[in-house]
């Protein structure tokens, strides 16, 4: 521990010989403290100050709120210097020094700590200033500010106790703005707001100047483990172990007359990124007025003509600013009687939009890398690009009617659907927007959900049905709505606190944030086909190693994957093809066949959907591999729910009582002959727990026509592209193998029905066969594996489940919440892949694979192929490849890029 607690903004040479390097001086100093003295080393007019370290802050709290030995005596010792600086002393009413006392901590947390200014003032201090200011009403105002500030961040008295009494005193004065009260209003105010201290606390203001810096300053320190600093915090993934840095700077007064002022300025527009000044200030004000909204600010603009050589001076502050820091600038200054001090600068926070546009023209201005533009674009700033927003102004006067897991990005509006059915009419013939609501969704729910604007469901989490099905059409979405209860036989859903919401009103949802709102909300588009972000991304294409592909079933979504930058489909869902309305019942004759023969003919009607089906995939994905998935899930789910069945059946045999006439005697009979017989074979394919069932490579093992009417429409599909001249690459993978004398049985049947396809074509393909690992034996095995299977692709979401022993969509809106709450887990396993787990499998999958099969392919499908975190996890593990939904393919490009140049030693 060092004993040196106090800098000098003069000695920041010496606090970087201590640090190391730069960032080491950010994390002791803190940010604003550590650019305020670069700014000094740089010659900007900064006021005389200095900085009280984290370290400090750090052993403070750690020795129950006790100074550190010697730090106060530093202190002192620091502030003697800066009224030597200054030529002021503090406390001399002929002569007075006041500071400021302020936070800063290594990375900006805006407001999240506490400041306090004016510290020195008291009675004697107060006349003396007003002496020498001949300015009574600057000289009051400052001193009702430091007692208001000093009352509620030290001594925890309400803010808005002493905001009652400035109301009262405009509402007596019968004046609307703070600037039109007068000296005698301020001073009556100040002695009202001691007075309230004194009833609060029990005893008076303090009056001595050395007693308030160090309370002010030990409330700083505290203010580290305030509620909203570690809110913050945890919503910025910041540690909380930096601690926070306090700095004493000199004070500057924008407030004493009209040649003073004050204001916050960006050196670039922070909305759009225009390479231009973009702020507000205030003429006759102090830097809180222009913060707090409490009078009308003045565009930045307007100080070129106001003040015309402090707008050229500061302009040049800026520029050379910037330019140092390599970044956009935030910077916060005062005017005092028409000199320019700056008291901060930072790296400006802006929207997406402009980050990507900074970002781009400052390698075109030389002031950045490639590299440097494309590590400071975030993943979640890309995603920003490729959903609508529901508009920021109208949401703050909308009513939120719920909040739950924000598994599908970007906003939706449209009137509450309960059932696919209904959402899917309601938006093909009455042209409807429609949110559809569910308590869950299954697969047959898909249709409603492409209808849909967006999806909501009660139930659920971020891997569940609706989920990866919404992530994959860029459905905006919201599951595991606890605070709503859906009552389907009324139709309508009850949120907590009583409010009812039926079907056909309207609500609006925004899926990355996870909330719903009642009504109509106004939505913006931002635009994908940004230029800046192209350039962007164009960069990261060129950093990273990993391929991108994309989950898609069709071929609107392998093109829309492909303008997005795929390089190729790593998972096609063939049952999601099954789901289509005209292809249900021939899914569900084959299922309910009586004999082989039965099944064929079923399938055989299949056969030409399916080929068509992978011909118009292969046809927008020329020249890209696409790796098609056989059949995954067990029969049942094709068929209708063994409780959905037993219900209709009780209904139509109460029907079939009060039949009124032959005709409809006979069509109920036939009704509940066809359902009974549904039930059956419902009933004869139950299992205790089917997702470990016959599904996968067991049911085409089972069932060997399945898979082979499959795997020939593919190559039937394949050859009939290649005679057109269409380059392409197949992949066919067999999912859930556990053993590889499985994957060799299956394999062997299917690669022998794709060389009869070839030979009945005279075409050659190029293809793999390979299998997709989600279960831990397969990976545990995976030397062996390799020897039959050409390509691995991990599937995460179930080989999570199976490493940790998780139903994902029961635990996401179950215990997963505590143990997420309780800090348990690290992360939600199902949102980032479990590295020391599931992680470790696929590791050892990878070195034992490919040392029996050196070029073995290797990727991943799971939705945590979008996951920036997993995608760093699988650069580092070296697979070839992720794969992601198409919305997510420009963010895996960029967290790939991120990925490359983190660990590009």
């Amino acid at each position: 521990m060092a004993s040196k607690w106090v800098y000098l903004f003069s000695e920041v040479d010496e606090a970087e010989a201590y640090a190391g390097d730069w960032d080491g001086v950010r994390g002791l100093l803190g940010g604003k403290g550590a650019n305020l003295a670069d700014m000094t080393r740089l010659g900007v007019p900064v006021p005389p100050g200095f900085t009280v370290t984290t370290e400090a802050c750090n052993a403070y709290l750690e020795a129950g709120e006790r100074f550190p030995d010697g730090l106060w005596e530093q202190l002192q010792a620091a502030l003697v210097a800066v009224e030597r600086d200054t030529g002021k002393k503090f406390g001399d009413p002929d002569n007075p020094l006041l500071v400021s006392c302020r936070s800063g901590a290594k990375f900006s947390m805006p407001g999240m700590m506490d400041t306090i200014l004016d510290i020195g003032l008291n009675d004697v201090v107060a006349e003396g200033m007003i002496r020498l200011t001949d300015n009574a009403r600057f000289v009051w105002d400052a001193y009702r500010r430091l007692v208001q500030m000093f009352g509620s961040v030290v001594l925890d008295v309400p803010d808005e106790v002493f905001e009652a009494v400035i109301s009262g005193r405009r509402r007596q004065t019968g004046v609307t703005s703070d600037a039109d009260l007068e000296a005698e209003d301020w001073q009556r105010i100040t002695h009202k707001f001691k007075e309230i201290v004194r009833t609060y606390t029990g005893e008076e203001f303090p009056q001595e100047p050395m007693e308030q810096l160090r309370m002010a300053t030990e409330a700083v320190f505290k203010s580290w483990n305030g509620k909203r600093a570690v809110d913050y915090r945890n919503a910025a993934n910041i540690a909380h172990d930096l601690g926070t840095a306090v700095n004493i700077v000199t004070m500057v007064f924008g407030n004493m007359g009209d040649s003073s002022a004050t204001g916050v300025a960006m050196s670039r527009n922070a909305s759009d990124g225009r390479n231009e000044i973009e702020g507000d200030y205030l003429v006759n004000a102090q830097g809180e007025d222009v913060v707090a909204g409490i009078r009308q600010t003045q565009p930045i603009s307007d100080l070129a003509t106001g003040m015309p050589e402090i707008y050229a001076e500061f302009s040049d502050i800026a520029k050379r600013l910037e330019q140092h820091y390599r970044n956009m600038q935030d910077m916060e200054f005062t005017v005092e009687r028409g000199k320019l001090w700056i008291l901060q600068t930072r790296n400006g926070k802006r929207t997406a939009q402009a980050e990507v546009r900074i970002a781009a023209e400052m390698v075109e201005e030389g002031l950045i890398t490639k590299e440097e533009a494309v590590s400071r674009v975030s993943p979640g700033q890309v995603d920003f690009f490729l959903h609508p927003q529901l508009d920021p102004e109208a949401r703050k006067g909308a009513t939120l009617l719920a909040t739950g897991l924000n598994v599908s990005p970007g906003a939706a509006v449209g009137a509450v659907a309960f059932d696919a059915d209904t959402a899917e009419r309601w938006a093909k013939e009455d042209k409807r927007k429609v949110i559809m609501v569910r308590p869950e969704t299954k697969p047959d729910d898909v249709h409603g959900m492409l209808a849909a604007q967006g999806v909501v469901t009660s139930r659920g989490g971020r891997t569940s049905h609706a989920a990866l099905v919404a992530r994959q059409f860029g459905k905006p979405a919201v599951v595991g709505v606890a605070e709503i209860e859906i009552d389907l036989e009324a139709r309508e859903m009850h949120v907590e606190g009583g409010l009812v919401i039926k079907e056909g009103e309207f609500i609006s949802i925004d899926g990355t944030l996870g909330e719903v709102y009642q009504g109509k909300l106004p939505t913006v588009v931002p635009d994908m086909n940004d230029p800046y972000l192209t350039k962007v991304l164009a960069w990261a294409d060129e950093i990273r190693r990993l391929g991108v592909r994309a989950n898609a079933d069709y071929p609107r979504d392998a093109e829309r994957a492909r303008a997005y930058g795929a390089q190729g489909l790593g998972l096609v869902r063939t049952e999601h093809m099954f789901f289509e309305t005209e292809r249900l019942p021939l899914v569900q004759q084959m299922i309910m066949a009586r004999n082989v023969t039965e099944r064929v003919e079923a399938l055989d009607q299949l056969l030409p959907l399916q080929r068509s089906d992978f011909a118009g995939l292969f046809r927008a994905m020329e020249s890209l591999p696409v790796i098609i998935r056989l059949i995954d899930p067990p029969l049942h789910e094709f068929l209708p729910s063994h409780d959905e069945l037993v219900s209709d059946l009780a209904d139509l045999k109460l029907r079939l009582q009060h039949a009124d006439n032959m005709a409809a005697l006979d069509e109920l009979l036939e009704q509940i002959t066809t359902k009974q017989r549904f039930l059956e074979r419902v009933v004869a394919l139950r299992e205790e727990n089917p997702m470990l069932g016959t599904r996968g490579v067991r049911l085409g093992i089972l069932i060997p026509e399945l898979t082979q009417m499959q795997v020939r429409a593919i190559f039937e599909a394949a050859c009939e592209c290649k005679k057109d001249g269409v380059d392409v690459r197949p992949e066919v993978m067999i999912p859930l193998t556990t053993h590889v004398n499985e994957l060799r049985v299956q394999q062997s049947s299917l690669e022998n029905v794709a060389r009869r396809v070839m030979e009945e074509q005279g075409v050659q393909v190029e293809y793999m066969f390979g299998t997709m690992i989600e279960i831990p034996r397969a990976a545990l095995t995976a030397d062996e594996m390799a020897k039959v299977a050409q390509f691995f692709s991990f599937g995460t979401n179930d080989l999570t489940q199976t490493t940790l022993g998780i139903s994902r969509d029961d635990a996401e809106s179950g215990f997963l919440v505590q143990y997420a709450k309780r800090g348990i887990l690290p992360d939600n396993p199902f949102a980032t892949i479990d590295e020391n787990g599931v992680g470790k499998l696929v590791r050892m999958a990878v070195e034992l694979g490919r040392s029996s099969r050196a070029n073995l392919e290797i990727g991943i499908c799971g939705e945590h192929g979008g996951d920036p975190r997993t995608i760093d996890f699988c650069h580092r593990t070296g697979l070839d490849y992720v794969s992601c939904s198409p919305f997510r393919v420009p963010i895996a490009r960029l967290a790939a890029a991120h990925a490359a140049l983190k660990h590009r030693e």
